[in-house]
């Protein structure tokens, strides 16, 4: 049996976890919400650090928690990267890795050395201590740690949190390389819109100890029903192949399934696979193609849903672009005017798109 199965209750005086979720095996899936939402908690239930009486959690098979059953955290196939590195700072940054490692018999390693410090970009810092590092570097050491203890499962809890937007900025693509190139299911607490667009590809949004919604990211995104807003507003992100540059306007055009877009280009080779996030309110629509206008995206579309946005002057509506979906927010008395009803022909107008990663 494949996926992960998370079931727990857990009561505090002032908040109650309660939680009963299927999860993939494979990708990333990241843990949204606010701060105090229980995102940390329910990780912690993940780990065996907090112990949920009754709770249920088994990883592709291999049960470590159901019932009376509990498997102690020593004992369970897992990488935990906290929002500090923890590394020890007397060893250097090679016996720190070694410490890890140890850990597992040589004929149950999945992930060797090298590969762990190749993919972390941490070679030229195996020799150095931990004071001498930014927070970037320890949080790249702080991950190879976890990946070379062989872990069946990978537990994030904001590993990006303590450092500043440069740095950040710097560390992702590590993540990337992560989630690309590694079989190994990652849990990603965050509460940072940009993260969840750029890794996930599952989420689960969380509310006062509650998840409000789960499932694939865009198909998540893209519900009507419970408008997921990353940061500023709604939105979806679709997964994208680099077709084509311009070089003389600095453009990009991207594949999709269903359609392509012209987008501000980020340098990403031909045939590179990328990101992209449409915000709705970048979205309008229109009964036919339009001319003379600066809007470099006019793509044919189907309404699919609509309903009733956070303002009642607005609407809110889901559209299909061939198989992928997107969002677009506009009047409810555009959208009476323009006569838009669930099976519409539609041309989306995309004013701006983000390639995100």
């Amino acid at each position: 049996m494949t996926g992960i199965q998370a079931r727990f209750h857990l009561a505090w005086p002032d908040f109650t976890l309660d939680i009963d979720l299927e999860l993939p095996a494979r990708g990333v899936t990241a843990l949204f919400g606010p701060s105090g939402c229980g995102k940390t908690s329910l990780l912690r239930c993940m780990a065996g650090l907090n112990r949920s009486p009754a709770g249920r959690f088994i990883v592709n098979g291999e049960i470590w928690q159901d019932g009376d059953f509990f498997l102690p955290v020593h004992r369970r196939a897992l990488g935990y990267v906290f929002q500090e590195a923890n590394l020890f700072a007397h060893l250097t940054i090679r016996r720190n890795l070694d410490y890890g490692q140890s850990r597992i018999p040589a004929a149950a390693r999945r992930v060797e050395f090298d590969r762990a410090v190749e993919l972390l970009g941490i070679g030229h810092l195996l020799e150095r201590q931990p004071a001498g590092l930014s927070g970037g570097e320890r949080q790249r050491v702080a991950i190879a740690r976890a990946l070379l203890t062989s872990p069946r499962l990978l537990l994030m809890d904001e590993p990006l949190a303590a450092l500043d937007l440069a740095r950040k900025q710097e560390f992702m693509p590590y993540l990337e390389r992560l989630h690309h190139e590694l079989d190994i299911p990652v849990i990603y607490v965050t509460h940072a819109p940009d993260e969840v667009a750029r890794l996930a590809d599952h989420i689960v949004v969380m509310k006062e100890g509650r998840a409000l919604a789960a499932g694939p990211l865009t198909e998540t995104l893209a519900r009507v029903d419970l408008p997921i807003r990353l940061g500023e507003d709604a939105g979806v992100v679709l997964d994208a192949v680099v077709a084509e540059r311009e070089e003389e306007w600095h453009l990009a055009r991207v594949e999709f399934a269903g359609g392509s877009l012209w987008v501000r280009d980020g340098g990403q080779p031909l045939g590179a696979k990328v990101r992209v996030r449409i915000l709705a309110r970048d979205v309008s629509i229109a009964l036919a193609p339009v001319s003379g206008t600066s809007i470099q995206n006019c793509l044919s579309a189907t309404v699919g849903e609509m309903a009733d946005d956070s303002h009642p002057a607005l609407s809110l509506l889901r559209l299909t672009i061939g198989p992928s979906p997107l969002l677009a927010r506009l009047t409810r008395r555009s959208a009476v005017g323009l006569g838009l009803a669930p099976g519409k022909a539609v041309w989306a107008q995309i004013k701006a798109v983000a390639l995100v990663g």
